[in-house]
């Protein structure tokens, strides 16, 4: 069976009008949790601002997406094609910036597909060096969000 984007749509809506605060969906293929934002957002909110459920999909064949560019370098790309956010909402700090340390599961930012968020990890250990994408700017599966050195002990 396939999950298709109208399905999520429905269970978004679902748990929208449900009295339960958090979902988890757990197959072979994938897992999905969804959980409000605090403090839900009516549908008329602003577009450009991240939808009001942040979700986390998790397919194990796209996350993470990091290759390596030249060296010791990666480039982080986004696991979907979508709106990338360099922070959890409008007005918050960014995850992440450049001459940061991240580990492998730090998030670096989200990727917003299909009113879904999606979380971007960077993937390995080492130094953020170039944030090459802005914030809200429409990105494809295959450009560069930002580039890592790997350190030596990662």
């Amino acid at each position: 069976m396939n999950l298709t984007d109208e399905d999520v749509e429905e269970i978004l809506q679902l748990l929208e009008k449900s009295p339960y605060d958090e979902l988890k969906l757990q197959t072979d293929r994938f897992t999905l949790e969804l959980r409000p934002q605090s403090g839900r957002r009516s549908a008329a909110a602003d577009p450009g601002e991240p939808a009001a459920m942040p979700v986390d999909i998790v397919k194990p064949d796209k996350l993470p997406v990091v290759d390596a560019a030249a060296g010791d370098i990666v480039d982080v790309r986004p696991p979907l094609p979508g709106t990338f956010y360099r922070a959890p909402s409008p007005g918050a700090e960014p995850f992440t910036e450049v001459g940061q340390t991240v580990d492998a599961d730090t998030i670096l930012g989200l990727v917003e597909t299909m009113k879904l968020m999606n979380s971007v990890v960077s993937g390995c250990h080492g130094e953020i060096v170039e944030i090459c994408a802005a914030n809200a700017q429409l990105v494809e599966a295959g450009d560069v969000l930002m580039r890592i050195r790997v350190a030596d002990d990662g």
